[in-house]
């Protein structure tokens, strides 16, 4: 009921109540903490080029200001609205590092770039509430699956995978739990459940393909949200 009544008072009143009471009126000035609905921190690894890199989804309502904090309390990353966007705020935000080839910097050194830990995410919306999230980043990488293209009479298009179960070569040892696969072809894209090797792409999709070398991806997906693709070629007749 104190705490009640000093919230009606002026701030100078507040601040010189709040030396003797405490928590008691700084309760009237409490943020309201938002929630990011994504906050996503994860590696990328192409199989095919070996290169490997960092890439970041987040989502939240009405932000303009954001950054990102390492595990070792590092900021990694400040985006800041200017103009419409501090008025009106932001939403989605979605971006891949540089992914440099292992054969240019070494997997040990770009692994100590992005240390394993809980990642997080800060910010403040267009009303002064703090916005927050956070994301646990993992140095368990699935291996890229090998893959395989059958083209057939009538636009018939099936591409297949082996199931993914460990990492790739040479990065660390470390259990891998396959949530999906994910088959890109052009714009045509679709994710599968784990249990599923092979995706039929449907024939009129096909069709509107220009004649000649077509090319694909097959992502395997981890369950902490780490992915490799593979890429493949098939030839459209």
């Amino acid at each position: 009921m104190i705490a009640n009544r000093m919230c009606t008072l002026s701030a100078g009143v507040v601040a010189t109540l709040a030396m003797i009471m405490g928590g008691a009126a700084r309760d009237c000035w409490a943020v309201p903490e938002v929630p990011l609905s994504i906050s996503r921190i994860y590696w990328e690894y192409n199989a095919s080029a070996n290169d490997l890199g960092v890439h970041v989804s987040l989502d939240g309502e009405d932000w303009k200001r954001l950054k990102i904090v390492n595990p070792d309390g590092r900021t990694l990353f400040v985006v800041e609205g200017r103009g419409p966007y501090e008025r009106l705020g932001m939403t989605e935000l979605f971006f891949e590092g540089a992914e440099p080839s292992l054969a240019d910097v070494p997997l040990a050194d770009l692994l100590a770039m992005f240390p394993e830990g809980v990642y997080e995410f800060d910010g403040r919306t267009v009303d002064g509430a703090d916005l927050d999230g956070t994301s646990t980043f993992s140095h368990a990488i699935p291996a890229g699956p090998a893959v395989a293209a059958a083209v057939g009479p009538a636009n018939s298009l099936v591409i297949s995978w082996t199931a993914v179960t460990t990492p790739p070569p040479g990065f660390p040892s470390r259990p891998i739990t396959i949530a999906g696969y994910q088959v890109i072809v052009g714009s045509f894209q679709v994710t599968v459940p784990p249990t599923t090797t092979s995706v039929t792409v449907s024939p009129e999709f096909v069709a509107s393909l220009a004649s000649g070398v077509q090319p694909y991806e097959v992502l395997a997906i981890e369950a902490n949200g780490n992915q490799t693709l593979t890429e493949g070629t098939f030839v459209k007749p």
